[in-house]
This record gives C-alpha cells, sequence and structure tokens, in this order.
C-alpha cells in the first residue's frame, strides 16, 4: 500500500527542519525533493542537484515550468536568486571535494549502525547507484526519509543490512513514516515519534536494538 501524500509531505517538512542558515543541500529523488515546499520563511539555502544545479526553489506552479529545469528525478523544479547550472562532472566535484553540508535520500534499507542500502534488490531491475555513494560518504550530515516497513510489513530498520550496501556507517538520521531515529556511536535512538503511533508500535516495527531518548517528543 502506497503512503499518503499528506505522510509524505510530514516526512518532507521534519527533514526540512534539520537544515540551518547557509547550508548547501543535496536532495535525492522520492520524498526529499518535497523539502524545498517545507522550509521555514527567510532561510537561505541553496539546493545542489547532481545533474547540475545549484539552488533550486520550490516546485513549479502548473504552466510556469521550464522543460529545460529539473532535478535529479526528472522533475519540473524553479530557480532561486543566486542559482547557477553546471555541468555533472562540476557538480559530483562539489560533493566529493565535501563541500554538501547535508544530504536528504531514500533508502531500501539502514542498519542500527548507520549502514545505507539504496541502490539495488539483487534480481530485480538495475536502478544504478547515481551519486548515492559519493553523497553518503562526502555530505557532512546524511539524512533518510524512508518508509518504516517494506511492501511485505517488515521493518527497514535493521541490525544489519541484507541488502548490498551503498556506503557503510554513513547515515545520522532516519525519519521514516512513523518515528525519527538518530544514528550515534551508540547505535539507533529513538528521537521523535508521529501520532497517532506509540513508542511500542515503533519499537515493534523497529528489527534491531533500540534506545528510547530521555528527550523523546511526540508530533
Amino acid at each position: 500500500m502506497g503512503m499518503g501524500i499528506e505522510m509524505r509531505h510530514k516526512m518532507a517538512k521534519r527533514a526540512a527542519a534539520e537544515i540551518k542558515q547557509g547550508m548547501v543541500v543535496n536532495l535525492g529523488i522520492g520524498i526529499p525533493s518535497l523539502v524545498p515546499n517545507h522550509l521555514p520563511a527567510g532561510l537561505h539555502v541553496m539546493f545542489h542537484a547532481e545533474n547540475g544545479i545549484t539552488g533550486m526553489g520550490p516546485n513549479p506552479k502548473a504552466g510556469d515550468e521550464d522543460e529545460n529545469l529539473c532535478n535529479a528525478g526528472g522533475f519540473p523544479v524553479s530557480l532561486i536568486e543566486g542559482g547557477s547550472y553546471c555541468d555533472s562532472t562540476l557538480a559530483f566535484g562539489m560533493i566529493r571535494r565535501g563541500r554538501v553540508d547535508m544530504t536528504i535520500l531514500g533508502s531500501l534499507q539502514v542498519s542500527e549502525k548507520g549502514d545505507l542500502a539504496n541502490w539495488i534488490v539483487p534480481g530485480k531491475k538495475v536502478p544504478g547507484m547515481g551519486g548515492a555513494m559519493e553523497l553518503a560518504q562526502k555530505a557532512k550530515k546524511v539524512v533518510v526519509v524512508m518508509n518504516q516497513t517494506d511492501k511485505f510489513g517488515e521493518s527497514k530498520i535493521v541490525e544489519e543490512c541484507s541488502l548490498p550496501l551503498t556506503s557503510a556507517k554513513c547515515v545520522d538520521m532516519i525519519i521514516t513514516d512513523m518515528a525519527v531515529f538518530t544514528v550515534g556511536k551508540n547505535g539507533l535512538e529513538l528521537a521523535e515519534v508521529f501520532l497517532p503511533h506509540s513508542v511500542e508500535d515503533v519499537i515493534t516495527k523497529t528489527n534491531c536494538r533500540v534506545k528510547v531518548s530521555n528527550q523523546l517528543t511526540f508530533s
């Protein structure tokens, strides 16, 4: 069953709350591409895409799209004042040099140690790793936005990833449709629970050890 649009926007808004003034932020395809629509007013940020845009704005209104201006997923975007274009090699150069402050990515699985598996399910169509490997290793902060469970109801947060890794020990935060987790030296910590879910609901759907934060919040 697909996730409702309201929940997709709630997750995007929660990811947007991690963005600080003046950051360069790379957005993956899917829910992360909704993040520019949820920035607090007055927050200046440069959104970066591997296809060569630095300075993406919110999704354009119907009829205002520019056929030559799209994000890494191929969907229309706008450009903010001061935005720029470059080719993909330069866009990847920015990533590899560590110039990206944060990346917000989708994933297939994340382990309790912050291992990221987000590029292939063996035997299925090969989408390719794209820029995820460089982003996972070089962005200063890695935020994953994904469903808590897969289509079979199995947790996507696991003790050990069973799918091929994109990068090891790189994820700093996981935002699901149920909760927000932080990943630190001491493993996974439950930081926030999305109502109407309870702590017990979340722990039941998390297939690894998880500590409940002393500052746990509900939203």
